[in-house]
């Protein structure tokens, strides 16, 4: 533990925060945190106050409730099935979240974006899969329909009122996206014969844009609508999905897998087919000094791949080349069907090559990755973090997080060096690193995703974790390097879509699915939040407390 420590705390650096490797876009508005203005210099009252301050770790728990360490507290903001007007309502299994102030001179009051990346029918639709032989013959449109409204997206306004955040109810900018809603493709050609697409669904986590457009990422698409899948003789077959929803609405699955763009004060949105077709994670933009962009994004699968975006024209999520990692020789390889006569040989035109982007990556010697998922930027040296979660029929059971260096820090460098820093395990203290988020100082926030079905098992080997958790490894002080467990989290629930308020103060925070592991109703595997109808809800919660200013100010301290 002690030598992770040290490889931790020599991989972080100790420059300045805001180091000059980065533009202006990543040190106002990073991608896990909105800052109206830098940290301001804290008085020197308030860093003796907080020399006091003993960060305690938390030890595991199975409990069903939201635990937090000694020097936090939460509220909920908002939860499934709260209404946001009168027409709408907060939809299902809330991932990614992401805060933009409405105004920059009042940064308590803005819109905050929350994925819904899939459902539960025995809570969303009380369709029971197993009540049935063949549950296919009893399954109705009006199930699809309820479920296909709780996925998507919400657009919320919250404002914070004497330290709680709350809900401005009927705001005209609260709206829901769901699996009906019409969304253009970005795109000049058709995909599957459309240029509208319906819906998005999958919504797993996400970023931000330099114009400050939130981005939503469809990940396991292929759960609703099936996949098109093609044999040795390049004929196209449709496998079913495991909701079945092609039955009612036979969408084609291609036009699902994308990431999506949506602008927070009118709802429009469109997908980059530029970005690729596949398992889409998130989207991390980065934005060059000629206002190019570069956008990296995960295919969270196991022996999938990572991706990066490198745009022509400024401020582009459509003209420019996509290209897929070769970590193994440090290289950027090329998707453009135009410079790749082996692409040629199989995909008529570039569409096809994004469509089929797995195959691509692949056909071109892509280096198989165990689940590439959240992927941020470090603020202080500019490296790059991928949360690999885990490959269990690899035996990579609890995943690592690696860690790339584009050549002389240039983000549009096609080399680079990678390396794993750090491993998930018992040693380490945690399992399955999921969601990634730096605060104001540079200190490193980590969410778990072990399986609702692997946890608290017997003697299995997540059995040291109990419920997924949010960890923090501190970038200075006593505590650099040190995994401290912070929030423990309901039964069955992941925390995801970690996001901090512009003033730093704030950990916007998703508990999703909580009691995932109900088969009955009357019975629940878990109650949080704790509301008078004994039924789990996964909902937003707003972490705050002297941990969190403490970690926001541990630079200065250390200056002190």
């Amino acid at each position: 533990m002690e030598q992770n420590r040290r490889q931790f705390i020599t991989f972080l650096g100790k420059a300045s925060l805001g180091a000059a490797l980065l533009p202006p876009f990543l040190t106002s508005c990073g991608n896990t945190t909105t800052p109206a203005q830098s940290l301001t210099q804290a008085t020197e009252a308030t860093l003796q106050r907080l020399k006091d301050f003993v960060l305690e770790a938390m030890a595991a728990t199975d409990k069903d409730d939201l635990v937090l360490a000694n020097g936090l507290d939460y509220h909920v903001v908002v939860k499934w099935g709260d209404a946001l007007s009168d027409q709408d309502q907060f939809g299902f299994n809330n991932d990614f979240t992401c805060f933009i102030p409405l105004d920059e001179s009042n940064p308590k009051d803005g819109l905050l974006w929350v994925n819904h990346e899939y459902i539960h029918p025995l809570f969303v639709s009380d369709f029971d899969f197993r009540a049935h032989d063949d549950p296919w013959e009893h399954r109705t449109v009006e199930h699809v329909d309820r479920e296909m409204y709780h996925v998507g997206g919400s657009i919320v306004r919250i404002r914070e009122e004497n330290g709680t955040w709350q809900v401005v109810p009927n705001d005209p900018h609260n709206r829901r996206l769901t699996a009906k809603t019409p969304i253009a493709l970005n795109w000049d050609h058709p995909v599957a014969g459309q240029s509208t697409v319906i819906g998005t669904h999958s919504n797993c986590s996400g970023g931000i844009t330099p114009w400050n457009t939130f981005l939503t990422c469809e990940e396991n698409y292929d759960q609703f609508f099936g996949e098109t899948v093609y044999n040795e003789a390049n004929e196209p077959s449709h496998r079913l999905s495991s909701y079945r929803w092609e039955t009612f609405y036979p969408y084609p699955p291609d036009h699902y897998g994308w990431v999506v763009e949506v602008d927070p004060k009118t709802g429009a949105a469109q997908k980059h087919v530029a970005l690729g077709r596949f398992a889409h994670e998130c989207c991390t933009v980065y934005e060059l000094e000629d206002k190019r962009v570069v956008a990296y994004s995960g295919d969270d699968a196991n022996d999938e791949f990572l991706y990066k975006f490198i745009s022509s024209q400024p401020s582009s999520l459509k003209e420019g080349i996509l290209y897929v990692a070769d970590t193994v020789n440090g290289q950027w390889i090329s998707l453009d069907w135009e410079a790749q006569p082996l692409l040629q040989e199989k995909f008529k035109d570039q569409t096809e090559v994004l469509v089929r982007v797995r195959e691509a990556a692949r056909m071109l010697g892509a280096t198989e990755l165990n689940r590439p998922e959240d992927i941020e930027i470090d603020p202080v040296t500019g490296n790059i973090l991928v949360s690999l979660t885990n490959n269990k029929p690899k035996g990579d059971l609890h995943g690592s997080i690696l860690k790339i260096e584009e050549t002389d820090g240039a983000f549009d460098a096609l080399t680079f060096q990678a390396s794993t820093y750090y491993a998930g395990g018992e040693e380490s203290g945690f399992s399955c690193p999921d969601n990634l988020a730096f605060d104001m100082s540079g200190n490193l926030w980590i969410t778990t995703d072990m399986s609702g079905s692997a946890m608290n098992e017997g003697d299995g080997p997540y059995m040291p974790f109990k419920n997924n958790s949010l960890f923090v490894i501190p970038r200075y002080g006593a505590d650099a390097g040190k995994v401290i467990r912070v929030v423990s989290a309901p039964r069955d629930a992941e925390l995801t879509g970690p996001w901090f308020s512009p003033d730093g103060k704030t950990l916007f925070l998703s508990v999703q699915h909580p009691g995932e592991q109900t088969r009955d109703l009357t019975e629940p595997t878990s109650t949080w939040p704790f509301d008078t109808d004994g039924i789990p809800k996964p909902a937003v919660v707003a972490i705050q407390g002297d941990l969190i200013e403490k970690m926001n100010l541990l630079r200065q301290l250390e200056e002190a």
